[in-house]
């Protein structure tokens, strides 16, 4: 006889029948009235119900003896793990919106009410300094802003997103191309452990599960559908940075793209987002102007200081370059002769200044001062 599952054991336990899937699962409750009826349910009932064949219906059937969810529920805790279905509280409302939400989450850290107002950063695992750097500064002036970052944790952009966030003391949500006990990449198993002090780490697939080629596509629907909009950050054009803004697009949610080299091969997966419709994205203001008839009046008031920066604290370097800016803009290289500081030492104040939101660093690489900021001084 087949387990007599609880509502939300049976979730548990059809996220670990790696065939049923959510969709799947749907067809399957629509058809039998409860996710625990799938597991009552005689073979030649599951067979009628659209897209399930006998073979199906007999994996139902065998997994309803062979899977444990209490057992992987005690498992999960003892990883110091929550497991989160579709029927609990803290299930994120954004995933129900999307055409497959995942049955369960894995959940290291903790989900909050804020998340729904996240912002997704992807893009290529092989990053360049300008890609790295963009990234680092829209990462935590958005998280500064109010919003939850929410990316994948893989190498490049996505790490970059992450640690912005935690630089800026906000919120960011981790979501991994594999269970959580197959961390990957492994090198950044200790910036999960930060990110699920300030967020959560997350996962559908069930413990034991590795990543692979298909797991890493099929969770990027996860990413763009908690977020509210998607912003790429260098992506080829057949990366999975351009899989998961194409899923942000069929989900109906906002998508921003940050223009690269013509010469970048990393760019043109931007490029062509801008093309098909991604708004193209040269600010911090560009996304949150975009979106400041979408987010709560807290967010909207973290937006209005980071525009103001009223008393802003600057050292003897930083003045100089404001300085030499008080007649209008300059190109980078002018900059640096008019202030006598060498180009690195430059950009580095640069993203500095730009962060506190003191000057703006335009196409072509020309600098001006934000207008009104600095009240003459």
């Amino acid at each position: 006889m087949p387990h007599a599952f609880t509502s939300r054991e049976a979730y548990i336990a059809l996220n670990m029948l790696e065939q049923v899937g959510p969709v799947r699962t749907r067809k399957l409750i629509a058809a039998l009235g409860s996710p625990e009826a799938i597991f009552s349910a005689g073979e030649d009932d599951l067979i009628h119900v659209p897209g399930i064949g006998r073979d199906l219906a007999r994996t139902i059937r065998v997994g309803a003896e062979a899977v444990d969810p209490a057992a992987e529920e005690a498992k999960a805790k003892r990883l110091g793990l929550r497991v989160v279905t579709f029927l609990d509280a803290d299930y994120p409302e954004a995933l129900k919106e999307i055409h497959d939400p995942p049955l369960v989450l894995y959940c290291q850290g903790e989900l909050a009410k804020a998340d729904r107002h996240g912002l997704a950063i992807v893009g290529t695992r092989h990053a360049t300094h300008y890609g790295s750097s963009v990234a680092d500064r829209l990462a935590y002036g958005l998280s500064k802003a109010g919003f939850t970052i929410i990316s994948g944790l893989a190498r490049g952009i996505d790490t970059v997103a992450h640690q912005a966030a935690l630089k800026a003391g906000g919120r960011t949500l981790a979501v991994l191309g594999g269970a959580i006990d197959k961390f990957y990449p492994p090198e950044n198993r200790e910036l999960g452990a930060q990110i699920a002090r300030q967020g959560a780490v997350l996962s559908e697939y069930p413990l034991g599960r590795s990543p692979d080629r298909q797991t890493f596509p099929y969770r990027n629907r996860i990413v763009a559908g908690m977020a509210t909009g998607l912003i790429v950050v260098e992506a080829g054009e057949k990366s999975g940075a351009v899989i998961t803004a194409n899923e942000a697009l069929e989900q109906g949610r906002h998508v921003y793209a940050v223009p690269g080299r013509i010469d970048n091969p990393s760019a043109r997966g931007c490029h062509a987002l801008i093309k098909t419709g991604a708004k193209l994205v040269e600010t911090l203001d560009d996304i949150i102007d975009d979106l400041q008839w979408l987010i709560p009046k807290k967010i909207d008031q973290n937006t209005s200081e980071l525009k103001k920066t009223p008393d802003i604290a600057l050292g003897a370097d930083e003045v100089a370059v404001v300085k030499a800016l008080g007649g209008g803009g300059l190109q980078v290289d002018e900059l640096a002769r008019a202030c006598g500081l060498a180009a690195g030492k430059l950009n580095a104040l640069l993203l500095g200044l730009e962060m506190k939101r003191v000057l703006k660093v335009l196409p072509g690489r020309l600098v001006e001062l934000r207008e009104g900021l600095l009240n003459g001084k």
